[in-house]
């Protein structure tokens, strides 16, 4: 039962003051009526006690909702600002206390990405070729950065001027869950820029070790394709029926295989074919993954692989960063791979070595 008197949420909170308010509207109207005055003064009387019953539900709405978008508002202006010196300081255990939790979190992030992505530029600065390769790195950087960041940002700050304007519950609810969504896209643009960041600068290593090639295929490409509810093309596959071993680092193969099976699944076109192909030939295992669907202009395809780069007539938005990471990945490996259209459709491929 206790649960249940809980104010955890806005919704209960505006429910219970509409309540209080109602209750001692006619409270105070009975009161005042029965009271030995004249009928006049009596109302006169009332109206004070409405005023004032206005005043107190106004100031309880205005600590409930219009505060906390105030600082949330606040919040979102500094962060476009890449300014993360102070925190949303919100300690309401209701939705407007989860998504200040969310935006200092995302706040945290975005510093420390910022601080290892600076401490890896200071180690850059050894020599002159290197420092300037960092300045323009850098430049690029903060506009790529400041320019992926001004959509969800804008979109926070739109939906959270609007629950403040709406009175619907459920439009209230839906613009905290897309407000949330936004924060949590930020982080994971920021944590995959870091990522690839990392690669790029030999911050990170790989790691590789022995394992069987054909079945971390299957498994992978299971989890991404045939495990899903729905599906609207038609899967085809080619595959060793013996074990083939690789010797690479698993983890980062993983992402290769996810961005290049992610992409094709994408874009495949409806009821489609989307074929993936493993095939061992002189001492190397060939990899590749066919989507049946518009083909890429000849001119774009060797931007692919750029940073940010997105196709304006693709048909799903995204990073821009999957497929230079895949790329970045490939390339330190020494390890050919590429894009190609074919018979009405795209292929992405990739060759690695064989070993017993």
């Amino acid at each position: 039962m206790k649960k249940h008197f809980l104010l955890r949420t806005v919704r209960k909170k505006i429910i219970m003051v509409s309540k209080i308010a109602g209750a001692a509207l006619i409270i105070s109207y009975i009161v005042t009526a029965r009271l030995p005055l004249d009928a006049d003064i009596s109302f006169l009387l009332w109206i004070i006690l409405v005023i004032l019953l206005i005043m107190v539900v106004d100031y309880l709405l205005g600590r409930f909702i219009s505060e906390p978008i105030d600082k949330i508002g606040e919040m979102a202006h500094r962060t476009a600002r890449l300014d993360f010196s102070l925190p949303c300081e919100i300690n309401s255990k209701d939705e407007f206390g989860e998504l200040a939790d969310n935006l200092n979190k995302m706040s945290e992030n975005l510093q420390e990405t910022l601080e290892k992505l600076e401490n890896a530029n200071i180690r850059l600065e050894k020599d002159v070729q290197q420092e300037r390769k960092l300045l323009n790195e850098r430049k690029e950087l903060t506009d790529r950065l400041s320019h992926e960041m001004k959509t969800p940002i804008g979109i926070i700050r739109a939906y959270a001027e609007g629950i403040q304007d709406e009175t619907d519950e459920e439009k209230r609810q839906k613009y905290s869950e897309i407000i949330i969504s936004e924060t949590e896209r930020m982080g994971t643009l920021i944590e995959t820029l870091l990522d690839l960041s990392a690669l790029e600068n030999g911050a990170v290593s790989l790691t590789p070790e022995r394992f069987d090639f054909v079945e971390f295929v299957e498994t992978t490409a299971g989890r991404l394709l045939t495990d899903m509810p729905e599906t609207d093309f038609e899967l085809q596959y080619e595959l060793p029926e013996h074990k083939v071993f690789v010797y690479t680092d698993r983890r980062r193969m993983e992402q290769v295989l996810n961005n290049f099976i992610v992409n094709a699944r994408k874009n495949v076109s409806p009821k489609g074919i989307l074929r993936l192909s493993l095939v061992e030939k002189d001492n190397m295992l060939h990899f590749s993954v066919y989507n049946e669907g518009v083909s890429i202009p000849p001119e774009k395809l060797s931007k692919i692989w750029e940073k940010f780069y997105r196709d304006k007539n693709a048909k799903y938005s995204g990073s821009g960063l999957g497929l230079a990471i895949a790329a970045q990945i490939l390339s330190m490996q020494n390890l050919e791979y590429g894009v190609e259209n074919i018979s009405d459709g795209v292929r992405f491929f990739f060759s690695i070595p064989v070993i017993k």
